[in-house]
């Protein structure tokens, strides 16, 4: 039988390597690489423990925020309890002042410094009103109307300098707020009692200070200037006189302690809120849910 060897030569070659790579011989063919399957739990194995570090650091997280939280909640209620003992001292140091013995022109103080020593003291001045310097500070109530504060200045017997004296508050005209109603003045010398106080408040000015009768604040440097009248560094809130028409309503002054308390609740109040909060979410809930 003849043969092709053109065809038969490439078929016992096909042939060997078969019978070859059968016995287990290595092949001169490439290596092929087979891939071992992997445990069936592996996957989950993996998954657990990418949760677990998820929850780590967030559990640690909201740990964090939490404790950050509670401080700071804490030492804002502290903070308000600090300042309830200062105002409290405040009180103490007014109620002190207005127990003392009323002060004289010759006692007041000549210097902002030693003014601020003098204020809630009560004072008695003898002297005579400067009527033609005489101002209305406007947008200013009482017991919730509103008016004017008047303002005169007072210079007492035998002194150089005058007070500023926030004698009392008128109503304003409802249909013409210019209209002022003329503030009778005492003939003869006057006799001032009340206590002493910082100059006027200050209200917020849209535009540039004004002068005139009627004015939003006064600064008593400018208004020394304006008068040419050398003013003390302090006022004098009048709490009694002859029957002027003016009201003399005037707030006691206070410290506001109770504001302070209130306050400082709040935010302990909230310390500890956030407290339970974490408690509950982070470690009781969690747990009855596993119970569960």
């Amino acid at each position: 039988m003849s043969r092709n060897s053109a065809t038969d030569r490439p078929m016992r070659q096909a042939s060997a390597r078969a019978i070859v790579f059968g016995f287990g011989f290595p092949s001169c063919s490439r290596p092929r690489i087979i891939a071992t399957p992997a445990k069936a739990s592996a996957p989950r194995i993996a998954m657990n423990a990418t949760m677990m570090t998820t929850f780590i650091r967030s559990h640690y997280g909201v740990l964090l925020a939490a404790l950050a939280a509670v401080a700071a909640s804490v030492s804002l209620g502290a903070w308000q309890l600090d300042r309830a003992a200062q105002k409290r001292a405040l009180q103490e140091a007014l109620d002190t002042r207005a127990a003392l013995a009323p002060l004289g022109a010759a006692d007041l103080a000549t210097t902002a410094d030693a003014a601020r020593s003098q204020h809630h003291r009560r004072v008695r001045l003898h002297g005579r009103w400067l009527d033609r310097f005489t101002v209305f500070l406007d947008n200013r109530q009482m017991n919730g109307r509103p008016g004017f504060f008047v303002v005169t200045p007072l210079l007492p017997d035998g002194a150089a300098v005058a007070v500023v004296v926030q004698r009392g508050w008128m109503p304003r005209d409802p249909a013409d707020r210019t209209r002022l109603r003329p503030v009778p003045a005492p003939a003869g010398p006057a006799v001032v009692e009340g206590r002493i106080a910082p100059p006027p408040s200050r209200l917020l000015e849209l535009a540039p200070a004004a002068g005139g009768v009627i004015r939003q604040n006064l600064d008593l440097a400018a208004f020394a200037g304006e008068t040419g009248v050398p003013l003390a560094p302090l006022s004098v809130v009048q709490t009694s006189g002859p029957d002027d028409g003016l009201s003399r309503q005037w707030p006691a002054p206070a410290a506001d302690v109770h504001k302070h308390y209130g306050y400082a609740f709040q935010w302990f109040a909230l310390a500890a809120l956030i407290a339970g909060l974490y408690v509950w979410f982070q470690l009781l809930r969690p747990r009855r849910q596993r119970r569960h």
